[in-house]
């Protein structure tokens, strides 16, 4: 054999013995067939099957075998972000002339998809107040083929019912749907509670070190699927093997880090409704947030994610005080191991339930440094916030 085919043709290697703990990532583009028969009848192996890398490679399958069992679900789809999760579950059930309905507090860019892409392309949308429960069922009519909820919502934190909710769309055979992010599958499985899309970027919690992008769409219905699969196929949208395995890793050990991290936020989240800048704190577990009876009532726990309400008269401050933090860094997302704070605009997004625009929210999201540190650098959070604005002039 010629040295320039030796480079190319890998000899094969014994793996007898050889048995890993870790996912391997397999890579590929092509995948080749034994005969051409079998190439001609490839697309005979189904969604299930290994055709062109673009499809899946084992790595991939595995990240969703994995996310399906936690589910509860049959299938999960993987996508490049929590925001191609949902844009392409819309983009998998709405025609033009249907209308799918969306909460107040969804995340801003699902907002724009509905008001901008899907409007021009004849889908038209409707803004419900998140905490509407099942009075939902007035909103919906013949064009409805979807409900969107985000539970929480990842900013101003309103639990939804969504229970009610699915039990109104069922009645009139209206399609459901779920970002689950803030809860992951650990804490809230939207399919257990007849959800038909659970949502997920897996960006957050199942990455866990704010180095992957990556979102997921599991069903229960295999029809679903094939209807995400069609529109992924048809747009050439599809994961990299690398993000999958660093979800892979990641996902061993959100359980610990979520626990860990969970139990540090709802202490935070407690002593921080004593302090004399906030007006209130908005976390699901804490009776003062809006939903709290369903949390209670359906959730298996809380999160690291909140919010705080800073007072009108302190919120002037919030720039200046985020400059004093020395741990938290400030940004979005969550669910790494640092510790972020972001400062949030929620007034111009609401429509349905307004935002005191006098009032200025911060939300958290708590890491795995050393509590007591890390409440130290809270602290000189707020103490900045509370020297009033006529005494720093």
């Amino acid at each position: 054999m010629h040295d320039l085919t030796r480079c190319v043709q890998h000899p094969a290697v014994s793996q007898d013995g050889f048995k890993s703990l870790s996912v391997a990532t397999y890579r590929a583009s092509t995948i080749v067939y034994d005969d051409p028969q079998a190439f001609a009848r490839r697309v005979e192996r189904g969604l299930d099957g290994y055709t062109y890398g673009l499809h899946g490679t084992p790595t991939t399958r595995t990240l969703e075998a994995q996310l399906t069992a936690l589910h509860g679900g049959e299938r999960t789809v993987l996508v490049p972000s929590g925001q191609a999760a949902v844009a392409l579950t819309m983009l998998a059930v709405l025609k033009p002339g249907d209308k799918v309905l969306i909460p107040d507090h969804v995340y801003p860019p699902v907002k724009g998809l509905c008001a901008g892409y899907l409007a021009d392309r004849g889908i038209a949308h409707q803004i419900y107040d998140p905490l509407i429960g099942g009075g939902i069922a007035e909103l919906i009519d013949s064009a409805t083929r979807l409900i969107w909820m985000e539970s929480p919502g990842s900013g101003t934190m309103e639990v939804q019912d969504v229970p009610a909710i699915v039990a109104a769309a069922r009645a009139r055979g209206v399609l459901t749907g779920c970002d689950n992010t803030w809860a992951s599958p650990l804490l809230f499985k939207p399919l257990a509670h007849g959800v038909d899309f659970a949502v997920e970027a897996l960006t957050k919690y199942v990455g866990g070190h704010s180095d992957l992008l990556l979102g997921s769409i599991t069903v229960k219905d295999l029809s679903l699927r094939k209807a995400l699969k069609d529109v992924l196929g048809v747009l050439g949208i599809g994961v990299s093997p690398d993000e999958a395995a660093l979800a892979l890793r990641g996902i061993e050990t959100m359980g610990v880090r979520m626990a860990h991290s969970s139990r540090v936020a709802l202490d935070f989240a407690k002593r921080l409704q004593e302090a004399p800048a906030v007006a209130r704190v908005l976390h699901p577990a804490l009776p003062s947030c809006p939903g709290h009876e369903v949390f209670a009532r359906d959730f298996a726990g809380a999160s690291t994610v909140f919010s705080i309400v800073i007072k009108p008269e302190r919120t002037p401050r919030i720039d200046q005080a985020l400059g004093k933090l020395r741990l938290f860094a400030i940004g979005a997302s969550w669910g790494g191991t640092h510790s972020l704070i972001a400062p949030m605009d929620v007034v111009a997004g609401r429509t349905i339930r307004p935002w005191d625009e006098r009032e200025g929210l911060v939300r958290l999201s708590i890491g795995l440094e050393e509590p007591g540190e890390l409440w130290e650098d809270l602290s000189r959070f707020l103490e900045a916030l509370g020297v009033s604005t006529s005494a720093s002039a």
